[in-house]
């Protein structure tokens, strides 16, 4: 073998190294894994503004927690990991949002009861005190 035919087959060692640490870190950055923890946190407080009644009282929000959540499983099977994580965290958020909103509208009622309750005990207090001299 001579020189030239030596440095030509170390030049295709190099290229054939260089070719498979290419490979290999492209192997690396496939596809990342599913979000699971993150569909699962968006399931659960799905779950938790259903308990709520939040299907009463924040319509809107649980079903855009619902839609977002489906999309997100669409994106799992379509092997799209980045957007699927984005959809469940959004469907996290709006779930949560609901439950927010249903315990802000229950709240509320609960204060409109104490209120007029409140009311009704002034008047019978006032009426009472008129009656004794």
């Amino acid at each position: 073998m001579n020189a030239t035919s030596q440095a030509h087959c170390g030049a295709r060692l190099r290229m054939a190294v260089g070719l498979t640490g290419v490979l290999i870190l492209g192997a690396c950055a496939s596809t990342p894994p599913a979000p699971t923890a993150s569909l699962e946190a968006a399931q659960r407080a799905i779950s938790t503004a259903e308990r709520a009644e939040a299907g009463r009282y924040a319509t809107e929000e649980l079903s855009e927690a619902r839609t977002k959540l489906a999309s997100a499983d669409t994106a799992v099977k379509e092997q799209r990991m980045n957007m699927a994580e984005r959809f469940a965290d959004e469907s996290r958020v709006e779930a949560e949002l609901a439950s927010a909103k249903t315990a802000d509208v229950k709240a509320k009622a609960v204060n409109d009861d104490m209120t007029r309750s409140n009311g009704t005990l002034i008047d019978e207090l006032q009426r009472n005190s008129g009656d004794k001299p």
